[in-house]
C-alpha cells in the first residue's frame, strides 16, 4: 500500500501512515482512527517505539492470553483488529466521539530518522504531534494523551513544554526521572533499559522492513516500508546501553531526562500499580505530588502492568477523566475523590478506597528497629549495642517481627535507617519489605511483570548517600547521585534508603520482615517463568536486576558489611501505618 491511506473500515474513519511533518524535515507517521461522520472531535494520542501496525496479539502474544482468559471484558464489544500494546483499542472509544491518533516515534515502526528514546529530541516531536492535531479540521483542538509505560513517560516531559493544546494526560504506570526511576537504583546500575532495547525498541526500528513484523490489519511491514541493510540500521540508533554506562552519576545527561515539575500545570491523572517496583510506581507518586497543576488525581491499583488499563474498570475511569477535559461532559469527574486506591489484601484480594491526599494524612509513621541480638524487628528500640556481618554480594540477613497481634495496614512510602561499616570502599544495599503467613511462608503478590514480588523494595549504593537537603522527606530520602563519597574501610555510615510505595492489610497471625543483601531479591521457591523479549524466567525482580559484573567488581563490593545497631545508632524502618478511618 501507499505511505497514506484513507478508508472507512469497522465503523471507523481510518487515516493509515497520514504525515506529520517536524521542522528539521522528517516526517514522522501517524493513524488517524476517527468517527465516519464529519465533525470536529477531540484527540487522544499516543507517541512511541512500539510499533502502530503491531497487533497486541502478535508481539505481546503471552500477555495478551493471560489477559483474556481473566478478563474477557477486554475483548468484548471490539473485533480486537486494532488492539495494540499499551495504548487504547480505537473501536472502544472512537464511537464516543474521539479521534485516536497513533505515532511511531522517531526511527520506530513506519517513522524515519535517528532512533533515541527517552531523549529531548522526542519530547519536542511529541509536542509538534500535539500542535498538529490540534489544527487538523477533524479536531475540536483539544488533545489528551493517554496510554501505558512508554506512552506515559514522554507525558510528563511534554507537560514540561506546556503545548498550547494540551488539554489533559493520563499517565498510567509511567516513570519521570530516568535516572532514579529504572536505571540506576539507589544509583546502583539497572540492566533493564539495556536489555528492553535490545529485545523490544530496536526489534521495530525503521527499516526492518521484510526482515520484521507484518501487520495483521493491512499485511503491510510494521518497520518499512523500505528495507535496509543492518549496517544501515545500526548507524541510525543510539547505542542506549552504552550511553547509560557512561552516566552514572546525576549528570547533564540525566538533567535533560527529569521532568521540571513546576512546569507540568495540565490537568493530570496518574496511575500507578503497587507492584511495578523497578520502573514506573515512583514516577506516578512524584508525578501527582509535585506537579505544579491545580487539578491532579491519583490512582494506585495491582495486578499485571498491562491489565487494569483494558479492563472495564480502566476505560471507564480514562473516559470519565477525558469526557470532563476534552468534551466538557458532565461525566462525575467533578466529585472524583483525588486519590483513588485499590487496597491489597492477601489473596490477591482488592478493595476500592477514596483518600483526599498522599501521603495519607493519618498515617502514623512507625518505626520497627532492627536487633542484632535475635535478628528481630519491632517497635522497640534497641537497648544493646551489636553487629551483624554479611559477604558484600550475599544474600544478606534478614530480621523478623513477631507475628501480629490485630490486623495492620500498611500504605505509602517507606524509608530505612541503617548504620553500615565495609571492609572495602564501597557497598551495595538491596532492601525488601517482606511478608511471611503463621505457618512462615513468604506472602508475596503478582506484580506488574513477576508473578512472585514481594512488598517493597529498595536499593542504595553507600557512596551515593548524600541526600539533596530540599527534596529530602523523612518518609522519602532523595539522593543526589551527583558524586561518588568512598567510604573508609571499616568505618562506620548512617545510611538513608528510599524504599518504594507499598500497600498491604495484614491479619492477625502473619509477620514482617526485613532483608538487607548485597544482591538482588530471589524468591524462596526459586524462579518462575518470565515473559518473551525479557527473560526466561523471573526470581522475585522481574527484569530489574542488578547483576551486571563489571558495575559491581567483586574487589569494590564483595567485601564483608556490618550493620551495626545500639542505642546511639538506631537502624530502623520507617513504616506507614494506617487506622481505620
Amino acid at each position: 500500500m501507499s505511505q497514506f491511506k484513507s478508508e472507512i473500515k469497522d465503523g471507523m474513519r481510518i487515516d493509515w501512515d497520514a504525515p506529520i511533518a517536524m521542522e528539521d524535515g522528517v516526517v514522522l507517521r501517524a493513524d488517524v482512527f476517527r468517527p465516519v461522520k464529519e465533525g470536529k472531535y477531540p484527540v487522544v494520542m499516543t507517541y512511541g517505539v512500539y510499533g502502530k501496525w503491531l497487533a497486541f496479539q502478535d508481539g505481546y502474544g503471552g500477555q495478551w492470553k493471560t489477559m483474556i482468559e481473566g478478563f474477557p471484558e477486554v475483548a468484548a464489544g471490539s473485533t480486537n483488529k486494532y488492539q495494540n500494546w499499551e495504548v487504547v483499542d480505537p473501536e472502544k472509544w472512537v464511537p464516543d466521539g474521539y479521534v485516536c491518533l497513533r505515532i511511531d516515534s522517531r526511527g520506530a515502526g513506519r517513522s524515519p530518522g535517528y532512533l533515541e528514546p527517552f531523549s529531548p529530541r522526542e519530547t519536542q516531536d511529541l509536542y509538534q504531534c500535539i500542535e498538529w492535531a490540534a489544527a487538523q479540521p477533524w479536531s475540536n483542538g483539544k488533545v489528551g494523551l493517554n496510554g501505558i509505560s512508554y506512552y506515559a513517560m514522554n507525558q510528563w516531559h511534554v507537560a514540561c513544554l506546556k503545548p498550547p493544546h494540551l488539554a489533559a494526560i493520563c499517565a498510567w504506570e509511567g516513570g519521570a526521572d530516568y535516572y532514579r526511576d529504572f536505571a540506576y537504583h539507589g544509583g546502583i546500575y539497572s540492566t533493564y533499559i539495556s536489555n528492553w532495547y535490545a529485545n523490544r525498541a530496536t526489534t521495530k526500528q525503521h527499516g526492518h522492513g521484510e526482515r520484521g513484523y507484518k501487520s495483521r490489519v493491512n499485511g503491510e511491514w510494521v518497520s518499512g516500508p523500505e528495507t535496509l541493510s543492518e549496517e544501515e540500521i545500526k548507524v541510525n540508533r543510539c547505542d542506549l546501553g552504552k550511553d547509560i554506562l557512561s552516566h552514572p552519576l546525576f549528570d547533564e545527561y540525566w538533567q535533560a531526562r527529569i521532568p521540571d515539575w513546576s512546569k507540568v500545570t495540565v490537568p493530570l491523572l496518574s496511575a500507578s500499580n503497587w507492584g511495578g517496583q523497578g520502573i514506573h510506581p515512583r514516577g506516578n507518586i512524584e508525578g501527582f505530588v509535585r506537579a505544579a497543576s491545580e487539578q491532579k488525581w491519583l490512582e494506585v491499583h495491582g495486578r499485571e502492568h498491562w491489565t487494569e488499563f483494558y479492563t472495564d474498570y480502566g476505560v471507564n475511569l480514562q473516559k470519565k477523566f477525558f469526557g470532563h477535559f476534552l468534551k466538557s461532559e458532565d461525566t462525575g469527574w467533578k466529585k472524583q475523590p483525588k486519590v483513588l486506591l485499590q487496597v491489597r489484601h492477601p489473596g490477591e484480594k482488592f478493595v476500592e478506597r477514596h483518600e483526599s491526599e498522599w501521603p495519607l494524612a493519618r498515617t502514623q509513621w512507625t518505626r520497627y528497629y532492627l536487633n542484632p541480638g535475635d535478628q528481630s524487628l519491632g517497635p522497640k528500640p534497641a537497648t544493646a549495642t551489636g553487629a551483624i556481618t554479611y559477604e558484600g554480594l550475599g544474600d544478606g540477613v534478614t530480621f523478623l517481627a513477631p507475628p501480629l497481634e490485630k490486623e495492620i495496614e500498611i500504605t505509602g512510602p517507606l524509608a530505612a535507617k541503617l548504620f553500615v561499616s565495609s571492609e572495602t570502599a564501597d557497598a551495595d544495599l538491596f532492601l525488601i519489605v517482606r511478608v511471611f503467613s503463621p505457618n512462615m511462608s513468604e506472602l508475596t503478590f503478582r506484580g506488574a511483570l513477576d508473578p512472585r514480588t514481594p512488598i517493597a523494595q529498595g536499593w542504595l549504593r553507600a557512596s551515593h548517600r548524600k541526600l539533596d537537603q530540599k527534596l529530602t522527606l523523612p518518609y522519602r530520602p532523595y539522593h543526589a547521585h551527583d558524586e561518588k563519597q568512598p567510604l573508609t574501610p571499616g568505618e562506620v555510615y548512617e545510611l538513608d534508603v528510599e524504599i518504594w510505595t507499598t500497600c498491604i492489610v495484614l491479619p492477625p497471625g502473619y509477620r514482617l520482615g526485613l532483608t538487607v543483601r548485597g544482591k538482588d531479591y530471589m524468591h524462596p521457591c526459586g524462579a518462575a517463568a518470565g515473559l518473551a523479549a525479557m527473560y526466561s524466567e523471573f526470581t522475585g525482580v522481574g527484569p530489574f536486576r542488578h547483576d551486571d559484573a563489571s558495575t559491581r567488581p567483586a574487589d569494590v563490593f564483595g567485601g564483608k558489611v556490618t550493620l551495626h545497631m545500639s542505642p546511639d545508632r538506631q537502624s530502623h524502618v520507617l513504616l506507614p501505618v494506617i487506622p481505620s478511618k
